[in-house]
């Protein structure tokens, strides 16, 4: 248990950040968004493939590979209508990498 004198277990553990987006997306026919593209350090990323998506309670999740390798994970906060940056991976390790399972 933390306190904030910086003497509990925590200490020295930053709170991880997240990078705010701007992001393109496409509704299909049933209306759900889908990342289409996404700006990110000034430049726009084309989204080659949605390798997985899945719900929790305030966010939608969607990991992707972009046009030109790296594998993303992109948050979208619906009740703020905010899209984040939460996990990059640049693609060039084994298969095995960010598994889906």
């Amino acid at each position: 248990m933390a306190d904030d004198t910086g003497t509990g277990p925590d200490q020295g553990v930053e709170p991880r950040e997240v990078l705010a987006l701007e992001v393109e997306c496409y509704a299909g026919y049933r209306g759900e968004e889908s990342p289409v593209r996404f700006r990110l350090g000034g430049r726009w990323l084309e989204v080659e493939e949605i390798i997985d998506r899945w719900l929790a309670p305030t966010h939608r999740y969607f990991k992707l590979r972009a046009r030109g390798g790296g594998v993303y994970i992109l948050r979208h906060a619906m009740d703020e209508q905010r899209w984040e940056l939460t996990l990059y991976d640049s693609d060039s390790r084994p298969a095995e990498r960010l598994s889906s399972s």
